[in-house]
């Protein structure tokens, strides 16, 4: 699965579950929450002020 900045945050979990710690180490803490699962990973990275590019190669690499 290549994932990318309109991937759903849900969608990463389900589909690579060791994306969890990979996430969380970018200050993603809120996984479980249910909105996030409904989330862009893009949004997602903008709402916590991450650079969406690093943890795309993180997630991708």
């Amino acid at each position: 699965m290549v994932i990318t900045r309109d991937t759903l945050i849900g969608d990463i979990l389900r589909k690579k579950p060791d994306a969890a710690a990979i996430l969380m180490s970018f200050g993603m803490g809120c996984l479980g929450c249910p909105s996030s699962q409904m989330e862009s990973l893009g949004d997602a990275a903008a709402v916590h002020g991450i650079d969406v590019e690093a943890i795309l190669a993180k997630l991708n690499g």
